[in-house]
Protein backbone atom coordinates (compact mmCIF):
# COMPACT_ATOMS: atom_id res chain seq x y z
CA UNK A 1 0.00 0.00 0.00
CA UNK A 2 2.76 2.67 0.76
CA UNK A 3 4.35 1.98 -2.42
CA UNK A 4 1.38 2.28 -4.15
CA UNK A 5 1.12 5.81 -2.34
CA UNK A 6 4.53 6.90 -3.16
CA UNK A 7 3.75 5.90 -7.08
CA UNK A 8 1.08 7.89 -7.06
CA UNK A 9 2.68 10.98 -5.03
CA UNK A 10 5.78 10.64 -7.80
CA UNK A 11 2.96 10.41 -11.12
CA UNK A 12 0.99 13.50 -10.51
CA UNK A 13 4.36 15.20 -9.43
CA UNK A 14 5.41 14.32 -12.97
CA UNK A 15 1.79 15.44 -14.44
CA UNK A 16 2.07 18.81 -13.08
CA UNK A 17 5.68 19.02 -14.40
CA UNK A 18 4.85 18.09 -17.79
CA UNK A 19 1.61 20.37 -17.48
CA UNK A 20 4.03 23.45 -16.73
CA UNK A 21 6.30 22.86 -19.35
CA UNK A 22 3.56 22.68 -22.16
CA UNK A 23 1.88 25.74 -20.60
CA UNK A 24 4.74 27.91 -20.53
CA UNK A 25 6.04 27.07 -24.31
CA UNK A 26 1.90 28.29 -25.13
CA UNK A 27 2.23 31.62 -22.95
CA UNK A 28 5.66 32.56 -25.11
CA UNK A 29 3.61 31.98 -28.13
CA UNK A 30 0.54 33.53 -26.67
CA UNK A 31 2.13 36.43 -25.38
CA UNK A 32 3.86 37.88 -28.66
CA UNK A 33 0.48 37.71 -30.41
CA UNK A 34 -1.19 39.23 -27.66
CA UNK A 35 1.26 42.09 -26.87
CA UNK A 36 0.97 42.83 -30.66
CA UNK A 37 -2.90 42.92 -30.60
CA UNK A 38 -2.68 45.18 -28.09
CA UNK A 39 -0.11 47.59 -29.28
CA UNK A 40 -2.14 48.10 -32.24
CA UNK A 41 -5.69 47.88 -31.54
CA UNK A 42 -6.20 48.66 -27.19
CA UNK A 43 -5.29 51.24 -24.95
CA UNK A 44 -3.69 50.58 -22.00
CA UNK A 45 -7.17 51.46 -20.17
CA UNK A 46 -8.97 49.21 -22.21
CA UNK A 47 -6.68 46.41 -21.06
CA UNK A 48 -6.59 46.79 -17.78
CA UNK A 49 -10.54 46.48 -17.77
CA UNK A 50 -10.41 43.28 -20.09
CA UNK A 51 -7.83 41.81 -17.43
CA UNK A 52 -9.77 42.77 -14.36
CA UNK A 53 -12.65 41.18 -15.59
CA UNK A 54 -10.90 37.78 -16.55
CA UNK A 55 -9.16 38.44 -13.22
CA UNK A 56 -12.34 38.05 -10.95
CA UNK A 57 -13.86 35.45 -13.46
CA UNK A 58 -10.77 33.49 -12.31
CA UNK A 59 -11.24 34.68 -9.33
CA UNK A 60 -14.60 32.61 -8.52
CA UNK A 61 -13.43 29.88 -11.21
CA UNK A 62 -10.64 28.86 -8.32
CA UNK A 63 -13.15 29.25 -5.29
CA UNK A 64 -15.96 26.69 -6.76
CA UNK A 65 -13.46 24.61 -8.80
CA UNK A 66 -13.40 21.89 -5.53
CA UNK A 67 -17.15 22.89 -5.15
CA UNK A 68 -17.80 21.13 -8.24
CA UNK A 69 -14.76 18.32 -7.99
CA UNK A 70 -15.95 16.95 -4.30
CA UNK A 71 -18.31 14.85 -6.04
CA UNK A 72 -16.23 13.13 -7.99
CA UNK A 73 -13.98 13.00 -5.46
CA UNK A 74 -15.66 11.20 -2.50
CA UNK A 75 -16.69 7.45 -2.45
CA UNK A 76 -20.59 6.85 -2.62
CA UNK A 77 -22.21 6.24 0.44
CA UNK A 78 -22.68 2.50 1.42
CA UNK A 79 -26.20 1.23 1.59
CA UNK A 80 -27.76 3.82 -1.45
CA UNK A 81 -27.55 3.51 -5.17
CA UNK A 82 -24.44 4.63 -6.88
CA UNK A 83 -25.74 8.13 -6.73
CA UNK A 84 -23.99 10.69 -4.57
CA UNK A 85 -25.66 13.86 -3.73
CA UNK A 86 -23.74 16.85 -2.41
CA UNK A 87 -25.60 20.01 -1.11
CA UNK A 88 -22.70 22.14 -0.93
CA UNK A 89 -23.04 25.71 1.19
CA UNK A 90 -19.80 27.85 0.71
CA UNK A 91 -20.20 30.88 2.34
CA UNK A 92 -16.79 32.43 1.38
CA UNK A 93 -17.66 31.92 -2.64
CA UNK A 94 -21.27 33.01 -1.98
CA UNK A 95 -22.42 29.78 -3.77
CA UNK A 96 -24.84 26.94 -3.16
CA UNK A 97 -25.14 24.22 -5.80
CA UNK A 98 -26.42 20.83 -5.77
CA UNK A 99 -24.98 18.05 -8.06
CA UNK A 100 -25.31 14.60 -8.93
CA UNK A 101 -23.01 11.72 -9.58
CA UNK A 102 -24.32 8.85 -11.20
CA UNK A 103 -21.17 7.40 -13.09
CA UNK A 104 -19.50 5.71 -10.39
CA UNK A 105 -19.53 2.09 -11.53
CA UNK A 106 -15.89 1.79 -12.56
CA UNK A 107 -13.61 0.22 -10.25
CA UNK A 108 -10.87 1.92 -11.17
CA UNK A 109 -12.60 5.15 -10.43
CA UNK A 110 -13.69 3.85 -6.93
CA UNK A 111 -9.88 3.58 -6.14
CA UNK A 112 -9.14 7.53 -7.08
CA UNK A 113 -11.90 8.69 -4.66
CA UNK A 114 -11.91 9.22 -0.89
CA UNK A 115 -13.81 8.25 2.06
CA UNK A 116 -14.86 11.38 3.42
CA UNK A 117 -17.99 11.76 5.30
CA UNK A 118 -20.54 14.97 4.79
CA UNK A 119 -18.71 16.57 7.84
CA UNK A 120 -15.09 15.56 6.23
CA UNK A 121 -16.82 17.42 3.06
CA UNK A 122 -18.22 20.21 4.56
CA UNK A 123 -14.80 20.54 6.59
CA UNK A 124 -12.79 20.83 3.79
CA UNK A 125 -15.32 23.17 1.69
CA UNK A 126 -15.68 25.58 4.29
CA UNK A 127 -11.84 26.20 5.88
CA UNK A 128 -11.36 28.46 2.48
CA UNK A 129 -13.43 30.71 4.33
CA UNK A 130 -10.84 30.77 7.63
CA UNK A 131 -7.72 31.96 5.47
CA UNK A 132 -10.34 34.31 3.13
CA UNK A 133 -11.65 36.66 6.19
CA UNK A 134 -7.99 37.19 7.50
CA UNK A 135 -6.56 38.96 4.11
CA UNK A 136 -9.89 41.18 3.31
CA UNK A 137 -8.87 44.09 5.41
CA UNK A 138 -4.63 44.06 5.28
CA UNK A 139 -5.27 43.41 1.78
CA UNK A 140 -6.82 46.86 0.87
CA UNK A 141 -4.65 48.54 3.11
CA UNK A 142 -1.54 46.75 2.00
CA UNK A 143 -2.44 47.57 -1.84
CA UNK A 144 -2.84 51.37 -0.47
CA UNK A 145 0.70 51.30 0.20
CA UNK A 146 2.50 49.06 -2.19
CA UNK A 147 0.18 49.34 -4.87
CA UNK A 148 -3.30 47.19 -6.02
CA UNK A 149 -0.95 45.67 -8.92
CA UNK A 150 0.68 43.42 -7.02
CA UNK A 151 -1.10 42.84 -4.21
CA UNK A 152 -3.88 41.86 -6.88
CA UNK A 153 -1.67 39.54 -9.27
CA UNK A 154 0.23 38.02 -6.62
CA UNK A 155 -2.98 36.92 -4.50
CA UNK A 156 -3.97 35.44 -7.90
CA UNK A 157 -0.83 33.86 -9.08
CA UNK A 158 0.01 32.13 -6.05
CA UNK A 159 -3.86 31.04 -5.95
CA UNK A 160 -3.17 29.62 -9.18
CA UNK A 161 0.37 27.41 -7.91
CA UNK A 162 -2.22 26.01 -4.97
CA UNK A 163 -4.99 25.21 -7.26
CA UNK A 164 -2.61 22.84 -9.52
CA UNK A 165 -1.08 21.67 -6.25
CA UNK A 166 -4.20 20.53 -4.59
CA UNK A 167 -5.06 17.48 -6.66
CA UNK A 168 -1.31 16.05 -5.24
CA UNK A 169 -2.35 17.61 -1.52
CA UNK A 170 -5.37 15.71 -1.60
CA UNK A 171 -3.69 12.15 -2.40
CA UNK A 172 -1.41 13.29 0.11
CA UNK A 173 -3.58 13.90 2.85
CA UNK A 174 -6.61 15.07 3.84
CA UNK A 175 -4.50 17.49 6.40
CA UNK A 176 -2.65 18.75 3.45
CA UNK A 177 -5.62 19.54 1.58
CA UNK A 178 -7.15 21.54 4.38
CA UNK A 179 -3.69 23.76 4.77
CA UNK A 180 -4.15 24.21 0.74
CA UNK A 181 -7.47 25.40 1.13
CA UNK A 182 -7.09 27.94 4.23
CA UNK A 183 -3.55 29.63 2.30
CA UNK A 184 -6.07 29.44 -0.92
CA UNK A 185 -8.33 31.68 0.98
CA UNK A 186 -6.46 33.63 2.45
CA UNK A 187 -4.35 34.44 -1.23
CA UNK A 188 -7.84 36.15 -2.51
CA UNK A 189 -9.24 37.23 -0.01
CA UNK A 190 -6.79 40.26 -0.66
CA UNK A 191 -8.06 40.20 -4.29
CA UNK A 192 -11.10 42.43 -3.76
CA UNK A 193 -10.31 44.73 -2.06
CA UNK A 194 -6.62 45.39 -3.91
CA UNK A 195 -8.82 46.12 -7.41
CA UNK A 196 -10.13 49.51 -5.99
CA UNK A 197 -6.57 51.66 -5.13
CA UNK A 198 -5.92 50.61 -9.22
CA UNK A 199 -9.07 52.14 -10.07
CA UNK A 200 -8.15 55.26 -7.88
CA UNK A 201 -4.96 55.62 -9.66
CA UNK A 202 -6.15 54.28 -13.45
CA UNK A 203 -10.12 55.32 -14.03
CA UNK A 204 -11.48 58.95 -13.93
CA UNK A 205 -14.48 59.45 -12.12
CA UNK A 206 -17.32 59.43 -15.21
CA UNK A 207 -15.88 55.92 -15.62
CA UNK A 208 -14.92 54.51 -12.25
CA UNK A 209 -19.29 52.55 -12.17
CA UNK A 210 -18.67 50.72 -15.29
CA UNK A 211 -15.21 49.73 -14.64
CA UNK A 212 -16.49 48.23 -10.55
CA UNK A 213 -19.00 46.19 -12.60
CA UNK A 214 -15.89 44.03 -13.50
CA UNK A 215 -15.81 42.73 -10.23
CA UNK A 216 -19.57 41.17 -10.43
CA UNK A 217 -17.18 39.16 -13.43
CA UNK A 218 -17.45 36.85 -10.63
CA UNK A 219 -20.41 36.05 -11.04
CA UNK A 220 -20.39 35.32 -14.72
CA UNK A 221 -17.01 32.86 -13.96
CA UNK A 222 -18.98 31.12 -11.43
CA UNK A 223 -22.04 30.86 -14.12
CA UNK A 224 -18.99 29.44 -16.89
CA UNK A 225 -17.12 27.69 -14.41
CA UNK A 226 -19.76 24.98 -13.42
CA UNK A 227 -20.75 23.25 -16.75
CA UNK A 228 -17.08 23.35 -17.93
CA UNK A 229 -16.17 21.77 -14.80
CA UNK A 230 -18.76 19.01 -15.02
CA UNK A 231 -17.49 18.35 -18.40
CA UNK A 232 -13.44 18.32 -17.76
CA UNK A 233 -14.76 15.65 -14.66
CA UNK A 234 -16.78 13.33 -17.35
CA UNK A 235 -13.75 12.90 -19.62
CA UNK A 236 -10.87 13.91 -17.94
CA UNK A 237 -11.52 13.20 -14.12
CA UNK A 238 -11.87 15.63 -11.06
CA UNK A 239 -8.08 16.31 -10.98
CA UNK A 240 -8.33 17.93 -14.36
CA UNK A 241 -10.64 20.60 -13.02
CA UNK A 242 -7.90 21.59 -11.17
CA UNK A 243 -4.97 21.38 -13.61
CA UNK A 244 -7.44 23.86 -16.36
CA UNK A 245 -8.48 26.47 -13.46
CA UNK A 246 -4.60 26.65 -12.07
CA UNK A 247 -3.09 26.43 -15.23
CA UNK A 248 -5.65 29.28 -16.87
CA UNK A 249 -4.95 31.54 -13.71
CA UNK A 250 -1.30 31.14 -14.56
CA UNK A 251 -1.72 32.76 -17.90
CA UNK A 252 -4.08 35.66 -16.94
CA UNK A 253 -1.23 36.07 -13.98
CA UNK A 254 1.55 36.42 -16.67
CA UNK A 255 -0.79 38.63 -18.71
CA UNK A 256 -1.69 40.54 -15.68
CA UNK A 257 2.01 41.60 -14.74
CA UNK A 258 2.94 41.98 -18.29
CA UNK A 259 0.21 44.88 -19.36
CA UNK A 260 -0.76 46.21 -16.48
CA UNK A 261 1.22 49.05 -14.55
CA UNK A 262 0.81 50.52 -11.47
CA UNK A 263 0.34 53.95 -12.36
CA UNK A 264 -0.23 55.42 -15.57
CA UNK A 265 3.33 57.54 -15.11
CA UNK A 266 4.92 54.01 -14.51
CA UNK A 267 3.46 52.18 -18.44
CA UNK A 268 5.93 52.69 -20.86
CA UNK A 269 3.16 51.45 -24.12
CA UNK A 270 0.51 54.89 -22.53
CA UNK A 271 0.18 57.66 -25.19
CA UNK A 272 0.91 60.92 -23.95
CA UNK A 273 -2.78 61.75 -24.51
CA UNK A 274 -4.22 58.84 -22.50
CA UNK A 275 -1.92 59.51 -19.55
CA UNK A 276 -3.10 63.37 -19.60
CA UNK A 277 -6.75 62.50 -19.84
CA UNK A 278 -6.47 59.94 -17.11
CA UNK A 279 -4.56 62.32 -14.44
CA UNK A 280 -6.38 65.54 -15.61
CA UNK A 281 -9.66 63.79 -14.91
CA UNK A 282 -8.13 62.25 -11.51
CA UNK A 283 -6.36 65.55 -10.61
CA UNK A 284 -5.76 65.70 -7.17
CA UNK A 285 -8.64 63.10 -5.41
CA UNK A 286 -5.97 60.59 -5.16
CA UNK A 287 -2.44 61.47 -3.79
CA UNK A 288 0.42 60.44 -6.23
CA UNK A 289 2.69 59.94 -2.86
CA UNK A 290 0.39 57.36 -0.84
CA UNK A 291 -0.86 58.20 3.07
CA UNK A 292 1.52 57.03 5.18
CA UNK A 293 -1.01 56.21 7.92
CA UNK A 294 -5.04 55.31 7.81
CA UNK A 295 -7.29 58.26 9.83
CA UNK A 296 -8.85 55.84 11.66
CA UNK A 297 -11.18 58.27 13.91
CA UNK A 298 -12.14 60.36 11.01
CA UNK A 299 -13.30 57.44 9.15
CA UNK A 300 -14.69 55.62 11.66
CA UNK A 301 -16.91 59.01 12.26
CA UNK A 302 -17.63 59.59 8.47
CA UNK A 303 -21.41 58.76 7.76
CA UNK A 304 -20.67 57.94 4.21
CA UNK A 305 -18.43 55.59 5.08
CA UNK A 306 -20.88 53.56 7.47
CA UNK A 307 -23.65 54.21 4.29
CA UNK A 308 -21.49 51.68 2.63
CA UNK A 309 -20.72 49.29 5.16
CA UNK A 310 -24.36 48.98 6.26
CA UNK A 311 -25.88 48.84 2.85
CA UNK A 312 -22.87 46.08 1.73
CA UNK A 313 -23.69 44.37 4.63
CA UNK A 314 -27.22 44.13 4.34
CA UNK A 315 -27.23 43.60 0.72
CA UNK A 316 -24.74 40.44 0.72
CA UNK A 317 -27.06 39.05 3.98
CA UNK A 318 -30.24 39.06 1.25
CA UNK A 319 -27.80 37.41 -1.61
CA UNK A 320 -26.50 35.09 0.52
CA UNK A 321 -30.17 33.69 1.74
CA UNK A 322 -31.53 33.90 -2.04
CA UNK A 323 -28.58 32.34 -3.48
CA UNK A 324 -27.77 29.57 -0.42
CA UNK A 325 -31.14 28.72 0.19
CA UNK A 326 -33.04 28.99 -3.27
CA UNK A 327 -32.16 24.74 -3.94
CA UNK A 328 -33.75 24.09 -0.76
CA UNK A 329 -36.62 26.50 -1.22
CA UNK A 330 -37.04 25.26 -4.18
CA UNK A 331 -37.25 21.42 -3.28
CA UNK A 332 -39.54 21.47 -0.25
CA UNK A 333 -42.16 24.01 -1.54
CA UNK A 334 -41.45 23.85 -5.16
CA UNK A 335 -41.05 20.32 -5.40
CA UNK A 336 -38.21 20.71 -8.09
CA UNK A 337 -36.17 18.49 -9.53
CA UNK A 338 -32.90 20.07 -8.92
CA UNK A 339 -30.71 17.52 -11.22
CA UNK A 340 -33.09 18.58 -14.23
CA UNK A 341 -32.68 22.65 -13.05
CA UNK A 342 -28.93 22.31 -13.53
CA UNK A 343 -28.89 25.44 -15.88
CA UNK A 344 -30.71 27.05 -13.24
CA UNK A 345 -28.69 27.06 -10.99
CA UNK A 346 -26.08 28.99 -12.86
CA UNK A 347 -28.78 31.31 -14.08
CA UNK A 348 -28.83 34.26 -11.43
CA UNK A 349 -24.74 34.46 -11.46
CA UNK A 350 -25.25 35.11 -15.25
CA UNK A 351 -28.20 37.72 -14.76
CA UNK A 352 -26.41 39.26 -11.96
CA UNK A 353 -23.63 40.33 -14.07
CA UNK A 354 -25.31 41.64 -16.94
CA UNK A 355 -27.35 43.93 -14.63
CA UNK A 356 -24.40 45.06 -12.98
CA UNK A 357 -22.57 45.68 -16.55
CA UNK A 358 -25.94 47.69 -18.14
CA UNK A 359 -26.96 49.69 -15.07
CA UNK A 360 -23.43 51.15 -14.53
CA UNK A 361 -24.61 54.42 -15.85
CA UNK A 362 -27.57 55.15 -13.62
CA UNK A 363 -26.51 52.51 -10.40
CA UNK A 364 -26.06 55.43 -8.38
CA UNK A 365 -30.05 56.15 -9.12
CA UNK A 366 -31.45 52.18 -8.24
CA UNK A 367 -31.43 51.24 -4.80
CA UNK A 368 -31.98 48.13 -2.45
CA UNK A 369 -35.73 48.66 -3.03
CA UNK A 370 -36.68 46.69 -6.07
CA UNK A 371 -35.26 43.41 -4.32
CA UNK A 372 -37.23 44.08 -1.30
CA UNK A 373 -40.27 44.54 -3.00
CA UNK A 374 -39.67 41.80 -4.95
CA UNK A 375 -39.53 39.78 -2.02
CA UNK A 376 -43.22 41.30 -0.76
CA UNK A 377 -44.32 40.08 -3.67
CA UNK A 378 -42.76 36.35 -2.99
CA UNK A 379 -44.13 36.58 0.15
CA UNK A 380 -47.96 36.35 -1.18
CA UNK A 381 -47.21 34.21 -5.02
CA UNK A 382 -44.29 31.93 -3.70
CA UNK A 383 -46.14 28.99 -3.79
CA UNK A 384 -46.55 29.29 -7.47
CA UNK A 385 -43.46 27.82 -9.42
CA UNK A 386 -43.68 30.15 -12.41
CA UNK A 387 -44.42 33.32 -10.38
CA UNK A 388 -41.20 32.47 -7.70
CA UNK A 389 -39.00 31.44 -10.30
CA UNK A 390 -39.23 34.86 -11.78
CA UNK A 391 -39.09 37.24 -8.92
CA UNK A 392 -36.31 34.93 -7.41
CA UNK A 393 -34.06 35.52 -10.94
CA UNK A 394 -35.83 39.22 -11.24
CA UNK A 395 -34.62 40.15 -7.64
CA UNK A 396 -30.67 38.83 -8.45
CA UNK A 397 -31.13 40.85 -11.83
CA UNK A 398 -31.23 43.93 -9.99
CA UNK A 399 -29.85 42.98 -7.29
CA UNK A 400 -26.52 43.15 -10.04
CA UNK A 401 -27.40 46.75 -10.61
CA UNK A 402 -27.01 48.13 -7.00
CA UNK A 403 -23.92 46.41 -6.75
CA UNK A 404 -22.67 48.45 -9.04
CA UNK A 405 -24.09 51.55 -7.39
CA UNK A 406 -21.81 51.39 -3.83
CA UNK A 407 -19.30 49.13 -4.50
CA UNK A 408 -17.75 51.68 -6.37
CA UNK A 409 -18.62 54.16 -3.59
CA UNK A 410 -15.63 54.58 -1.77
CA UNK A 411 -13.00 55.75 -4.45
CA UNK A 412 -15.79 58.48 -4.73
CA UNK A 413 -15.51 59.88 -1.08
CA UNK A 414 -12.04 58.63 0.05
CA UNK A 415 -10.26 57.41 -3.20
CA UNK A 416 -6.60 57.05 -1.53
CA UNK A 417 -8.19 54.75 1.13
CA UNK A 418 -10.76 52.65 -0.68
CA UNK A 419 -9.10 49.53 -0.71
CA UNK A 420 -9.45 50.12 3.46
CA UNK A 421 -12.88 51.29 3.18
CA UNK A 422 -13.90 48.24 1.26
CA UNK A 423 -11.82 45.88 3.11
CA UNK A 424 -13.63 46.44 6.12
CA UNK A 425 -17.01 46.36 4.52
CA UNK A 426 -16.32 42.88 3.00
CA UNK A 427 -14.81 41.49 6.30
CA UNK A 428 -18.32 42.40 8.58
CA UNK A 429 -20.12 41.31 5.41
CA UNK A 430 -18.81 38.02 4.99
CA UNK A 431 -20.66 36.90 8.02
CA UNK A 432 -23.85 37.40 6.52
CA UNK A 433 -24.03 33.91 5.00
CA UNK A 434 -23.16 32.13 8.65
CA UNK A 435 -26.12 34.43 10.02
CA UNK A 436 -28.30 33.95 6.65
CA UNK A 437 -27.71 29.85 7.24
CA UNK A 438 -28.69 30.15 10.82
CA UNK A 439 -31.52 31.78 10.21
CA UNK A 440 -33.27 29.94 7.84
CA UNK A 441 -32.14 26.61 9.55
CA UNK A 442 -33.95 28.15 12.69
CA UNK A 443 -37.37 28.95 11.13
CA UNK A 444 -37.31 25.34 9.29
CA UNK A 445 -35.99 22.91 11.30
CA UNK A 446 -39.23 21.25 12.78
CA UNK A 447 -41.37 23.31 10.20
CA UNK A 448 -40.32 23.81 6.17
CA UNK A 449 -44.00 24.71 5.67
CA UNK A 450 -44.76 27.89 3.36
CA UNK A 451 -45.60 29.87 5.97
CA UNK A 452 -41.81 29.71 7.49
CA UNK A 453 -40.44 30.87 4.26
CA UNK A 454 -42.86 33.46 4.08
CA UNK A 455 -41.02 34.78 7.12
CA UNK A 456 -38.05 34.23 5.60
CA UNK A 457 -38.98 36.52 2.58
CA UNK A 458 -40.39 39.24 5.32
CA UNK A 459 -37.06 39.42 6.72
CA UNK A 460 -35.36 39.73 3.12
CA UNK A 461 -37.82 42.22 2.26
CA UNK A 462 -36.93 44.47 5.28
CA UNK A 463 -33.62 44.34 5.12
CA UNK A 464 -32.70 45.18 0.93
CA UNK A 465 -35.45 48.05 1.41
CA UNK A 466 -33.13 49.56 5.17
CA UNK A 467 -30.61 48.79 3.44
CA UNK A 468 -31.71 51.36 0.29
CA UNK A 469 -32.96 53.83 3.24
CA UNK A 470 -29.56 53.78 4.91
CA UNK A 471 -27.59 54.79 1.95
CA UNK A 472 -30.15 57.38 0.58
CA UNK A 473 -29.66 59.22 3.80
CA UNK A 474 -26.37 58.62 4.61
CA UNK A 475 -24.68 57.93 1.37
CA UNK A 476 -22.32 60.55 -0.49
CA UNK A 477 -20.61 60.85 -3.18
CA UNK A 478 -18.68 64.12 -1.99
CA UNK A 479 -14.91 63.65 -1.53
CA UNK A 480 -14.27 63.46 2.48
CA UNK A 481 -11.98 66.42 3.76
CA UNK A 482 -9.82 63.37 5.15
CA UNK A 483 -8.64 62.05 2.16
CA UNK A 484 -5.88 63.71 2.50
CA UNK A 485 -4.14 63.79 5.94
CA UNK A 486 -1.83 65.80 6.67
CA UNK A 487 1.38 63.93 7.27
CA UNK A 488 2.11 62.88 11.25
CA UNK A 489 6.32 63.39 10.09
CA UNK A 490 8.47 63.79 6.97
CA UNK A 491 8.52 60.46 5.25
CA UNK A 492 11.40 60.29 2.89
CA UNK A 493 11.20 58.63 -0.40
CA UNK A 494 8.32 56.50 1.15
CA UNK A 495 7.59 55.59 -2.62
CA UNK A 496 8.86 56.89 -5.97
CA UNK A 497 6.20 56.27 -8.69
CA UNK A 498 5.53 59.06 -9.89
CA UNK A 499 7.48 57.72 -13.24
CA UNK A 500 8.81 60.18 -16.04
CA UNK A 501 7.40 63.94 -15.45
CA UNK A 502 4.51 64.56 -18.50
CA UNK A 503 6.20 67.42 -20.26
CA UNK A 504 3.55 70.22 -21.41
CA UNK A 505 3.32 69.63 -24.52
CA UNK A 506 0.58 69.62 -27.58
CA UNK A 507 -0.21 66.11 -28.41
CA UNK A 508 1.12 65.45 -32.32
CA UNK A 509 -0.43 63.38 -34.42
Amino acid sequence: MISYLIYAHKYYLYESIFLFYIFFNDLIKFENVFLSLCVDCLSCRQVLNILTMLGFMLNYALRVNLTIAIVAMVKPIENTTATTIATIVDSSSNLTTTLIDNDVDDAAELDERFPWDSYQQNFVLGCFFWGYILTELPGGRLAELIGGRRVFGHSMLWASLLTLLTPLAAHLNYVVLIIVRVVLGFMLGASWPAIHPVAAVWIPPMERSKFMSNMMASSLGAAITMPICGYLISVAGWSSVFYATGAVGLLWSACWFTFVYETPATHPRITAEERREIEEAIGTSTSKKRPSYVPWMDMLCSPAVWAIIITHGLSVFGFFTVINQLPTYMHQILHFNIKENGLFSSLPYLGKYIMAFSSSCFADYLPLLTPGFLMVAQVFLGREAGWSVTIFTLALFTHGAVTAGYLGNGLDIAPNFSGTIFGLANTLSSFGGFLSTWMVGALTYEDKSYHQWQIVFWILSVTYISGALVYMCLGSGELQPWNNPPERKKVSDVHNEEGVPLKNEKVTN
